[in-house]
């Protein structure tokens, strides 16, 4: 008769029961990822920026200020930060430590610099970028739930009245300690950087929409629920949007294409009614519709 299984044999059975369940999850997420379209919308927020003149102005206006503050960053970073990273990258990049020291300092910056020009100088702007673009695509009513409607005016940013909601929340301190505590995953060589990126595009994904839950007039569960059943393609556009964003100097600038992106994708969640359960085919839909209309 054989014996009862051992503590040892559970709780082997129960870490693979884990694993099985995390890697089946991890797949499907991916499968989204992958299907949903999603993480195009940051690549078409840049090609409509371009093509949209109007929508410049909003950067324009804060361009010089937020470039004095990403240089000051940068600059100090370097002086401050540089070596000592570099000689602790030396145990574990070996002779590249020197390079990804630098490119880990660069990352830094422009992280730094886009945390506080967004809740310093930037916040405002990219409101203005966001219901621009809805308003360029003809999602007037989404808008006008938000703010006053200036009737007449062809230009999207010129119709743009007073606020009549909050703008998008700050960030908070939590955010910035958050990605001080994922930091140290880049020490690792390849992986550790690349994990780094899904954690943060995991969280950047949905927030590039908080503005779209705000118009909505989405309480947390509402949104919590969107979020969930769009958990794949909210992490491949976040990690798209997030990597663009590491970019030394055009950080800011990706800021407002990723912002046009996101908007875009509000506007076509909007055009197909599926705000709150869109499935990965359509989403590929939406993307294709966006590639016509460019």
């Amino acid at each position: 008769m054989a014996g009862k299984p051992s503590t040892v044999d559970k709780v082997k059975n129960k870490v693979q029961e884990v694993v099985t369940e995390d890697t089946a999850r991890l797949r499907d997420l991916t499968a989204q990822a992958a299907t949903s379209g999603a993480y195009l919308y940051p690549i078409k927020g840049i090609l409509y920026f371009i093509s949209h003149r109007a929508l410049w102005k909003p950067l324009l206006a804060k361009l010089v200020p937020t470039l004095s503050l990403g240089a000051g960053i940068t600059v100090f970073m370097f002086v401050f930060t540089y070596v000592p990273q570099a000689a602790v990258m030396a145990f574990t990049n070996g002779p590249v430590a020197a390079l990804t020291a630098g490119l880990l300092v660069l990352s830094e910056s422009s992280t730094i610099t886009n945390l506080l020009a967004r809740q310093l100088l930037v916040s405002d702007a990219l409101i203005d970028t966001f219901d621009g673009t809805l308003m360029s695509r003809g999602t007037t009513e989404l808008v006008s739930s938000g703010r006053e409607i200036k009737r007449g005016k062809s230009d999207p940013i010129h119709a743009l009245g007073k606020l009549a909601k909050k703008p998008f929340a700050k960030y908070s301190p939590s955010a910035f300690i958050r990605y001080l505590i994922y930091l140290p995953l880049n020490f690792i060589p390849v992986v550790g950087s690349a994990i780094f990126i899904i954690i943060q595009g995991r969280k950047n994904g949905p927030d590039r929409h908080e503005r779209y839950y705000q118009l909505k007039e989405w309480n947390a569960s509402q949104r919590e629920k969107h979020v969930d059943e769009l958990k794949g393609a909210y992490t491949s556009f976040g990690i798209v949007a997030t990597l663009l964003e590491l970019v030394p100097v055009a950080s800011i600038l990706f800021s407002f294409t990723n912002t046009v992106g996101a908007a875009l994708w509000a506007s076509d969640l909007e055009k197909h009614g599926k705000s709150a359960g869109t499935t990965a085919p359509s989403l590929r839909e939406q993307a294709e519709q966006v590639d016509k209309e460019l």
